[in-house]
């Protein structure tokens, strides 16, 4: 049960687990047989990176019954997703910048982000658990006018790939429990999401079983379980936007135009 960290120090990258304000340092593999250094590095003297490298992300649309009844649109039967670019992710803290070439509306969308610890291929909904690493926070922010530009294609891997338009973090928590947690999004201070993660219609387990049986799911791999109601658009010069889940933390970012 630990909170999962990287971090970058005089140029050099490294992982551990966040004891206090304080990082114990380890080496090895962060999945498969990490040891603690002996070294403790402060949190203030360390620059947070993303949490996990995945080989892919995978963003899931309409797995919440709350914004599938106030869309008006039907429960899927299966899980409908979407793979967003691995060069969108950014740090937790960063500053997320809107592409020059893109001047329409964009929208912040909070999520819960499960984290691959084990490789998963074609496994049970029994044996999700165990290939679980844990959860952080995903912010799925989408270049909302981009999406349906063109009416023959809706554009979900370029309205959501954008460099930067992926942060997470800022850490990895493995003791979780998501059923009794919610997602809240503040966007300059003001609550903008509150939703309960007990509204899934494909809770974590189920998620990572079914997708398991399209792709192999890779350690580090992370997997935004959707968002709910409340999702708007960043419409200050300079945005700041917090999303906090109980149990895990607050993933803090600035959007600026």
């Amino acid at each position: 049960m630990a909170k999962w960290v990287r971090f970058t120090k005089n140029g050099s990258t490294g992982f551990g687990t966040l004891e206090g304000e304080a990082i114990a340092v380890h080496q090895g593999d962060m999945f498969a047989g990490a040891t603690p250094t002996g070294e403790s590095l402060a949190l203030s003297a360390v620059t947070l990176e993303a949490p996990s490298v995945p080989t892919k992300i995978i963003a899931l649309w309409n797995n919440f019954h709350g914004l599938a009844a106030k869309l008006n649109v039907a429960e899927p039967a299966e899980p409908l997703y979407l793979l967003k670019a691995t060069t969108s992710v950014a740090a937790p803290g960063s500053i997320v910048h809107r592409p020059p070439a893109y001047s329409g509306k964009t929208v912040y969308e909070g999520e819960l982000g499960i984290v691959i610890g084990k490789t998963a291929s074609n496994i049970s909904e029994d044996e999700a658990a165990a290939h679980i690493f844990g959860y952080t926070i995903v912010n799925d922010i989408t270049a909302a006018d981009i999406l349906n530009k063109d009416p023959t294609f809706p554009q979900w891997a370029r309205a959501k790939g954008f460099d930067e338009y992926g942060p997470f973090g800022p850490w990895i928590e493995t003791a979780f429990e998501p059923a009794s947690a919610s997602v809240r999004t503040i966007l300059n201070g003001a609550e903008r999401q509150n939703y309960p993660l007990a509204d899934m219609i494909f809770p974590p387990h189920q998620l990572v079983a079914l997708l398991s049986q399209d792709m192999t799911l890779n350690p580090g791999d992370l997997i935004a379980c959707g968002t709910s109601v409340g999702v708007g658009s960043m419409k200050d010069p300079s945005n700041e936007i917090d999303i906090a889940i109980d149990g895990i933390g607050v993933l803090k970012n600035i959007f600026v135009q």
